[in-house]
């Protein structure tokens, strides 16, 4: 029987309140986003912060929780834009949004830093202070080492399949640090946006693995923005990953074609809910395209199905999120034959449209 599982790809909005005191302690600057160096009154508002979006999770009742991804200013850069060999210049487009992120350049060794790893034993703190299994919940998240790369400029190991190969062993050397997880979502949205080509699309494919063995843990490759190109789709099966994330929202009949042309994962991600979008699905929809999504693949039962959102949630505003996360919630008890919990009346919920964009200012 196919377990359905409630979760997210993580990178959540900062709350209201810490919107407005870590701009007074950390100020308004390029300067002043996150490098790892923050003084001990931002990282107490972090910790408050991680506490309230580890909080949230749990009373919406996912079945995996992240830590939430805060102090990353610079989206799915952050991994680099805090090592000390990597130098953080002026603002480029995150991806096609309105968002923005420091220009991060290596000009040195990729060593681990022990960052995510750090953060992620603070959420395992935040879990065991709560009586939860984090070996059974946490889901710790990193960007994939292509689409980490794509977003970076090398100055340190002069050729792309050279720095592919190290962004995958440093990002190997920081889940090797990483405390007991239940799940790793990695995010390669630049395999749609930005696809790899002939000979590149293998080497995207192994420096994934790399990462994907540097864990027991349940290993996610979650794609968004589009479709799979078919041979990018077949080069990333060769992978040792556990399932696929796919975006159910946008070129849905080009990604269902790749799991039935070229055959699937022991498990499959399915983004179902929009990370870009204040619009609240109701979790009776929810359901019904989990339910459709396995349909749709003929050859295949899946160990597990990951519903969640088809992109990171920072887009949102705190309200709409939390909103989501227990459409998320509800949805997979529905799937699963189970009695969602009674929340109450939502304010407002479904106001249709765009999320306002968020992010580092142009």
């Amino acid at each position: 029987m196919t377990e359905l599982v409630a979760t997210t790809p993580g990178l959540y909005p900062l709350p209201d309140w810490a919107k407005s005191e870590l701009a007074d302690l950390k100020g308004h600057q390029r300067a002043d986003l996150i490098d790892g160096s923050e003084g001990e009154a931002v990282r107490e508002a972090y910790a408050r912060a991680r506490a309230e979006v580890v909080d949230d999770q749990l009373s919406t009742g996912l079945d995996r929780v992240v830590e939430g991804q805060l102090r990353w200013d610079d989206m799915l850069a952050h991994p680099l834009a805090v090592h000390p060999n990597v130098e953080t210049g002026g603002i480029v487009r995150y991806y096609d949004n309105n968002n923005f992120y420091r220009e991060v350049t290596v000009r040195g060794e990729l060593a681990p830093s022990g960052d995510v790893a750090a953060e992620l034993a603070a959420a395992t703190e935040l879990l065991d202070d709560r009586g939860v299994d984090a070996g059974e919940t946490l889901q710790a998240v990193l960007p994939g080492p292509y689409s980490l790369s794509e977003l970076a400029t090398d100055e340190q190991y002069g050729d792309e399949a050279a720095f592919l190969d190290a962004v995958g062993e440093f990002l190997a050397g920081e889940v090797e640090a990483f405390p007991e997880h239940a799940t790793l979502f990695v995010l390669e949205p630049s395999l749609v946006t930005d696809p790899p080509g002939d000979g590149p699309d293998a080497r995207a494919s192994e420096a994934i693995d790399a990462v994907a063995r540097a864990t027991d843990a349940e290993v996610v490759v979650h794609t968004y923005w589009g479709a799979l190109p078919e041979k990018v789709y077949a080069h990333l099966l060769d992978a040792d990953i556990d399932a696929v994330g796919i975006d159910l929202l946008r070129e849905r009949d080009d990604s269902l074609y790749n799991l039935n042309e070229y055959g699937a994962t022991d498990s499959l991600a399915a983004g179902l809910v929009a990370g870009q979008n204040t619009l609240v699905e109701d979790p009776e929809t929810v359901a019904e395209r989990i339910e459709w999504v396995q349909e749709q693949v003929v050859s295949s039962t899946f160990d597990a199905v990951y519903a969640t959102a088809d992109v990171e949630l920072f887009y949102l505003p705190t309200n709409r999120y939390r909103e989501k996360l227990a459409a998320l919630a509800d949805g997979t008890a529905i799937a699963r034959g189970e009695e969602p919990p009674s929340r109450g009346a939502d304010a407002d919920a479904g106001t249709d449209g765009d999320a306002a964009d968020e992010g580092v200012e142009a």
